[in-house]
């Protein structure tokens, strides 16, 4: 029959768990198990879970809350939790995720990821902001792994941001890490600052740019990658 194992263990005050199913005791061998640190960055700190989930606490009673009503018994620990997995990008350094998968390659031509999906918080309301970036390169003797590219952007998005500083620092990381001959980075997102509060412009979205290199100096360039991504900066 299959047997279903759960593991548990805390590492630098870190919990992480595991499960997995085996069909049979040969199966429960794991070769060459790997956390890399932006995946280890998901998960909560015991110790900082325990400073946030208080403080809660008091916003939500402060707010006029019961905070000892069923509903809202766990809520300050997940808020603590969750607000951990939301800024998970301070514990990552993207100039290293780009570094563990460099290749010479000749190839000199447009790479573009399109359609990344981004989650960020606004820094000003702490209410979240989504959407997409689309992020290109030439390079210039070197490439990185295609799953490097979404991942830098995460690691950028998963802090309080704006757009626009959130924008340039993609950019910035991967012209000064890969030494490419042009980046170009586009980013599309709804603000929940500007459709549930303030203002209240639901349907509006927000779009930044930010060129380096053959994009920034090459009109073709520049426009094949608009073409390739369906966006319009008119």
């Amino acid at each position: 029959g299959e047997l279903v194992f759960y593991f548990s263990w805390s590492l630098n005050l870190i919990e992480l768990k595991f499960s997995f199913t085996a069909t049979s005791h040969t199966d429960l061998i794991m070769d060459n198990l790997e956390i890399k640190p932006w995946d280890l960055a998901k998960y909560p700190n015991v110790e900082l879970t325990e400073k946030i989930t208080p403080l809660i606490s008091q916003i939500l009673d402060l707010l006029g809350e019961d905070i000892n009503r069923e509903g809202l018994l766990k809520t300050p620990e997940r808020v603590a939790k969750a607000m951990q997995f939301l800024n998970q990008g301070y514990g990552v350094d993207p100039v290293e995720i780009l570094k563990s998968a460099l290749f010479k390659e000749d190839y000199h031509q447009i790479v573009l990821v399109k359609d990344i999906e981004i989650y960020s918080l606004c820094e000003h309301h702490m209410l979240p902001f989504y959407g997409k970036a689309h992020v290109a390169y030439i390079p210039n003797g070197v490439i990185t792994g295609l799953s490097k590219i979404p991942r830098v952007v995460d690691a950028f998005a998963r802090r309080l941001q704006v757009q626009e500083r959130l924008t340039i620092q993609i950019r910035d990381c991967i012209q000064e890490t890969l030494n490419p001959l042009g980046v170009a980075v586009v980013i599309e997102a709804a603000h929940m600052c500007m459709q549930m509060r303030g203002v209240q412009k639901q349907n509006s979205v927000t779009t930044t740019s930010a060129f380096t290199g053959a994009f920034l100096k090459d009109l073709r360039t520049r426009e094949e990658f608009m073409r390739l991504i369906g966006v319009s900066l008119h």
